[in-house]
């Protein structure tokens, strides 16, 4: 049995299931784990048996699928359907930051439960209440109110509204190589190929180039070149598309599946600047780059920026129960106090996934979590994935920040020729991921990376002995170097 373990802003060329997972999925290996029971393989069986016959799963093709049978999660480690146990080097889908089945957040979830289980969202209800308080203590001053949704696609979707309806205009400019979603804006939203079987140009979204060091748009052999350069660029289409007519500005802090690379220094301020000058509400989406994951609360904070408006979810409970949300600024909010806002969802702060927000933040406070994916980013992480690099031959680049980083697998270092074609997979990429879980590690790959992101929690021991598999692995990508 089989799956994918990418983003769900991941698929293959073909539209078929990620390839490269497949692939890795299917040689996996590791011990036979002691606390699945026979009875657990048995519901598994049947589930997966249920599943192919009547779950229609997203951003796939139906018929080659195989998914994995998950049959128990534990803290940083899952057992499949075959009882074998695999340390989770994905977070899932970088969400669960706190690993799995936390005592803290799961005990939450069933005292909430037994409290108040769901409540129409005009009412009010302390678990809310508290999650918006804690939220907003967390983002910078100035942004005091917070929007629940039910995830980041619609968290992005209702900031965008938020940012039309304040400002009077109708554009959004966003990235290419962003995610955003899948819902109907939100997938417009995104800069790469899952929106291209979605396109609907009619939605007032224009696109531009993003700083991207490694691979840069603008003939960039610096980082300040590429900073000043992408800035230049970002300001043209400002002024050519009218800055009158434009809402918004869309940025992930650190792009997530679209390759997790950093922006250089002074490329946030500058494009803060910009936007400031221009009228023009920036967005800054830490769906997936928020709540401790590149080492800091919000990834924002590494450059000290205060956008109008932040998307967040997944990180915030870890996935537990779905919760994603907006918190905008105060003059924002002001658009709204004597007006109505024309938006909203069954589910908007919802009592159980409210609590385990609570419980989340409050369980990376008391353990210390954020601090911990930052000094495992900078002393372990990152040493050794530049060790990783000077080593193979196959590895164009490393990056990130925190727990939170790319591994960019080329055929060639010096043309920087991919691995895997954008927005498609390859036979050298499925052989890749198969060693690494063939070592008991469960990757998350895109295209022609791998990416490194483990629970926040995660021990130094369990990402050593990760990166080992991985470094191991990389060997089989070395052969298909030209």
């Amino acid at each position: 049995m089989t799956m994918t373990n990418t983003d769900h802003s991941t698929t293959a060329a073909s539209g078929d299931v990620d390839a490269q997972t497949t692939a890795a999925s299917a040689t996996g290996s590791g011990s036979t784990a002691g606390p699945v029971t026979e009875e657990m393989l048995a519901r598994g069986r049947r589930a997966h048996e249920l599943d192919r016959k009547h779950v229609f799963h997203s951003w796939q093709a139906q018929g080659p699928f195989s998914p994995m049978t998950i049959v128990r999660s534990e803290g940083t480690r899952i057992w499949d359907g075959e009882g074998r146990e695999l340390l989770d080097f994905s977070s899932q889908l970088v969400n669960t930051n706190i690993g799995h089945q936390h005592p803290a957040v799961v005990r939450a979830i069933q005292e909430q439960a037994a409290d108040i289980c769901t409540i129409a969202p005009q009412h009010v209800n302390d678990a809310r209440s508290e999650a918006a308080r804690l939220i907003a203590e967390i983002a910078p001053d100035g942004l005091e109110h917070v929007f629940f949704t039910n995830g980041g696609a619609d968290a992005n979707e209702h900031a965008v509204r938020m940012a039309r309806l304040h400002t009077g205009r109708k554009k959004v400019l966003s990235a290419y190589r962003s995610y955003h979603g899948g819902t109907n804006l939100a997938v417009n939203l995104t800069g790469d190929p899952r929106r291209f079987p979605n396109d609907n140009p009619g939605d007032g979204i224009v696109r531009f180039m993003p700083a991207y060091p490694y691979r840069s748009y603008f003939g960039s052999t610096t980082e300040a070149e590429e900073t000043e350069r992408a800035l230049r660029h970002l300001e043209d289409m400002i002024v050519l598309e009218g800055a009158q007519n434009i809402a918004a500005l869309l940025l992930e802090s650190v792009p997530g599946t679209a390759g997790i690379y950093t922006p250089p220094a002074g490329y946030l301020e500058g494009v803060r600047e910009l936007t400031e000058r221009h009228g023009i509400m920036l967005i800054t989406d830490e769906v997936m780059a928020g709540f401790g994951r590149t080492g800091e609360w919000l990834a924002i904070d590494h450059w000290g920026v205060t956008p109008d408006l932040i998307t967040f979810a997944k990180g915030v409970n870890s996935g537990y129960v779905p919760l994603g949300g907006v918190i905008m600024s105060d003059e924002v909010y002001s658009s709204f106090v004597d007006r109505q806002y024309p938006g909203g969802l069954t589910y908007s702060g919802h009592p159980l996934a409210c609590a385990a927000a609570v419980a989340t933040i409050t369980a990376m406070r008391d353990e210390g979590m954020v601090e911990n994916a930052k000094r495992l980013g900078d002393e372990v992480i990152g040493p050794r994935l530049e060790e990783i690099k000077a080593k193979h031959p196959s590895v164009g680049d490393v990056r990130g920040l925190g727990c939170f980083w790319a591994i960019e697998l080329v055929k060639n270092r010096e043309t920087k020729e991919p691995m895997a074609p954008y927005g498609g997979s390859s036979d050298a990429m499925n052989a890749v991921l198969g060693a690494i879980k063939s070592g008991g590690v469960l990757p998350f790959a895109n295209f022609n990376r791998i990416h490194v992101v483990p629970p926040l929690n995660v021990s130094e021991d369990d990402v050593r002995t990760a990166l080992d598999v991985i470094d191991r692995a990389l060997d089989v990508a070395d052969q298909h170097v030209e």
